[in-house]
């Protein structure tokens, strides 16, 4: 090889070797974590105290509001920074506007109606849209922009480009979700900072652009090398992780970090229910399925009376999300009191029967200690100090 082609790819494979490092450091040294480890948003189940435990323990700890208006918001990012001093992320809904179809929305009541009669009560006259995309919430950006907390994600798409701009310039990381490479080439060209890779193996709600196209259906290991060969930004890996062998996997595949959710969910400082914490304990965390039953966009649940009406509603398409999650949550109240629990949102990933109930703190070292060890036995080759693996 002439000496200037050797010069030329030794120089490549330097500039890779710091472009690398750099986006490391942009995320676990920037964000200052003694873990690689972000703890899923989860709306609903996350709280304050959870994400300040998580973070507390030297992970990033995670809430979201998207299920809350600004004020609802800046009283949960109020409390969370009363409990930290550390690094913690902020998760938004980016979700298009809804097609209200009054027509849709009366057939998918009357489909509902038997069940509501069940428990002595009738369906809603009407739904509606009960959480609003963050690209139309101007009250919930000045909060931001306000409050300035360290790391903002995005699900289900992205926020305009002006908001993006006004949220970087207050200093914010950005994170967002994508199930797909196109996904990601968005995300890029969008100026993200980093990108949480989601596989199919992930509970919740998928973070797909546009629930309507084709799903790739891409596992956490696949779209996580894939994201990470993009060589574009910092991938954290998402989906059915439970342990320290699970957040080694993506790591030993690029990913500068893993996120888990299911994992926290059994913690006491979650906000799951009595009911949900049983199901999760029981034998239905083998067996998760996808289901837009519930909320009208794709989502991994354990397996109830609700997501059980699928074959029954097979022929009758839900509204539009959110506005399918009004007729939900109406559904799941009414069941609930009289003392049926089998229509809530119990979502779970497929990694579910693998959950330990334990103290947020306590998981987190537990969960290091598991990644740690996999590095000293030779099992896994990690290393804290290591740049990501293209």
């Amino acid at each position: 090889m002439p000496i200037s082609i050797l010069r030329l790819a030794i120089y490549k494979q330097v500039q890779r070797q710091l472009r690398d490092r750099l986006s490391q450091m942009s995320f676990i040294e920037r964000l200052k974590l003694s873990v690689p480890l972000v703890q899923a948003p989860m709306a609903g189940v996350s709280t304050p105290l959870l994400a300040a435990s998580v973070s507390e323990a030297g992970g990033l700890g995670s809430i979201a509001v998207g299920a809350t208006d600004a004020a609802g918001a800046r009283s949960m990012i109020e409390e969370l920074r009363g409990r930290t001093g550390r690094a913690f992320n902020v998760n938004l809904f980016v979700h298009g506007a809804p097609l209200s179809d009054p027509k849709r929305e009366d057939i998918w009541l009357d489909q509902l109606a038997p069940l509501f009669a069940e428990f002595g009560a009738e369906p809603p006259k009407t739904i509606k849209p009960i959480y609003k995309s963050f690209a139309d919430d101007p009250e919930m950006l000045s909060m931001l922009l306000a409050l300035a907390p360290p790391v903002v994600s995005f699900h289900f798409g992205l926020p305009p480009a002006d908001a993006l701009s006004a949220l970087r310039a207050r200093g914010i990381y950005l994170m967002a979700t994508a199930t797909s490479i196109e996904e990601a080439d968005a995300i890029g060209a969008a100026g993200i900072d980093a990108i949480v890779a989601q596989g199919i193996e992930a509970g919740g709600h998928r973070g797909m652009f546009d629930p309507t196209a084709p799903d790739d259906e891409l596992g956490t290991l696949a779209l996580t090398r894939l994201l990470v060969r993009q060589d574009m930004l910092p991938v954290i890996g998402a989906g059915g992780l439970m342990d320290g062998a699970g957040i080694a996997a993506v790591l030993d595949l690029g990913a500068v970090a893993a996120q888990l959710g299911t994992a926290f969910v059994a913690c006491p400082e979650s906000a799951a229910d009595t009911a949900y914490r049983a199901a999760l304990a029981g034998p239905g965390c083998r067996h998760t399925t996808m289901t837009s039953l519930i909320s009208g966009r794709p989502a991994r649940a354990l397996p109830n009376r609700f997501t059980a009406l699928s074959h029954q509603l097979a022929e009758f398409s839900p509204p539009d999300y959110p506005i399918a999650y009004d007729a939900g949550k109406a559904l799941n109240a009414a069941a609930k009191s009289q003392g049926e629990h089998g229509f809530g949102a119990q979502w779970a990933g497929q990694g579910a029967p693998l959950v330990r109930a334990m103290p947020a703190a306590a998981l987190v070292r537990l969960l290091q200690a598991e990644l740690e060890g996999l590095v000293t036995s030779g099992k896994g080759s990690y290393r804290r100090d290591a740049a990501p693996r293209r």
